[in-house]
């Protein structure tokens, strides 16, 4: 296999309803994707990076520099086997694990269209369909919460997840209890927290959550060593695991007991499927988180989820909960009973609508041997 060329595109999309956390309201994604040319083979990347530095180090723009000046150049004119050995292919640049993961993922989608394969069987996947759960951002009043998760109850989804952060916590997550005593509910801080709150972290013990995610700083692992200890509630790692090793460290520690794999976060789905074996190996259960993806960034959380650990309903929610209109066809649909199913076709299993994409372009770049 080689990578004759690659197109990056900037696209900007309106999300249909703001989106907040404790570290940002976002209105409009700036979407990086890359279009790969794997001997005459297109396959499609998404990258999950943020318009700002405040989830992770990087941003689309960073994304767009490394692609172009570092990653492009190591893979021009190399030769491989198969897209599972891109990863090492990278390994002089240092992180930037959401530029490499894009270019990963669309090679995997290349290679897995050759095949004449859909990607989840040429990852090993094994389920025909996906738990689904939805992400609730900060809203204005408890109210307005309420009526939100109702709206995503009524649509079937299986779990539902709230951002908290300082000040806006205990109350919402009280007032969904009294609401919806019987849901799956979790809360994620975005590392919000710090180790000194956590008796109020120890307060959301009383609501029987699932998980809290991420309550402490995006680098602070041995502050979950601590905070786990404390809690019985479970904590799930997300801003912390970047890497296998990490993901190592977290579980030898006893930082949390659940981790949430982002296959951009981790620099695409080779390293995603180690951690994914390594959490099985362990007996801790993943799930598959969220990042305001687009259709083709979601397409390949749906594959992605269907390795066996995937064990807790993920952030894959139906296109429609996003944008007016998707970039892929047919879009994402969420089932009454909260479930995903797994496309058939080869590669992701979606057709990207290149028209629509290319109306949503602000810049473009061709890069060729």
């Amino acid at each position: 296999m080689r990578v004759r060329g690659i197109t990056l595109r900037e696209i900007r999309m309106p999300l249909l309803v703001p989106f907040e956390t404790s570290m940002e309201r976002t209105t409009v994604r700036r979407i990086l994707l890359v279009e790969a040319n794997v001997d005459g083979t297109t396959g499609w990347g998404e990258c999950v990076a943020g318009e700002t530095p405040s989830y992770g180090p990087e941003t689309t723009e960073t994304a767009w520099h490394v692609l172009r000046e570092f990653i492009w150049p190591l893979m021009k004119g190399k030769e491989f086997s198969s897209a599972a050995e891109v990863w090492a292919m990278l390994e002089r640049v240092r992180g930037h694990e959401m530029a490499k993961g894009t270019i990963e993922s669309a090679i995997w989608d290349a290679e897995a269209r050759q095949k004449n394969l859909p990607l989840w069987r040429l990852l090993g996947g094994k389920r025909e369909e996906i738990a689904s759960g939805v992400s609730v951002g900060i809203k204005a009043s408890l109210e307005e919460l309420v009526r939100a998760v109702q709206v995503e109850l009524e649509a079937g989804y299986q779990r539902i997840k709230i951002k908290i952060k300082p000040g806006i916590d205990v109350e919402p997550v009280r007032r969904l209890r009294k609401e919806f005593p019987n849901i799956k509910l979790m809360v994620d801080a975005n590392s919000a927290y710090r180790r000194p709150d956590w008796p109020l972290l120890k307060e959301l013990e009383n609501f029987y959550l699932m998980m809290i995610e991420q309550p402490l700083g995006w680098d602070d692992l041995y502050g979950h060593v601590d905070l786990q200890k404390k809690l019985e509630t479970p904590i799930c790692l997300d801003e912390c695991i970047h890497t296998e090793e990490q993901a190592l460290a977290a579980i030898e520690l006893g930082a949390c007991r659940i981790i949430n794999i982002k296959m951009g976060r981790v620099g695409g789905h080779t390293v995603a499927r180690r951690i994914h074996d390594l959490c099985e190996m362990n007996g801790m259960p993943v799930w598959c988180g969220g990042m305001l993806e687009a259709g083709i960034g979601r397409a390949h959380n749906i594959a992605l989820s269907t390795l066996p650990n995937f064990t807790l309903p993920g952030d894959v929610a139906a296109s429609k909960r996003y944008w007016a209109e998707d970039i892929i066809e047919p879009e994402v649909v969420v089932s009454p009973r909260g479930t995903i199913a797994v496309p058939s076709g080869a590669g992701i299993g979606f057709t990207p609508r290149v028209g629509r994409i290319e109306a949503l372009t602000v810049r473009k770049e061709l890069l060729s041997e």
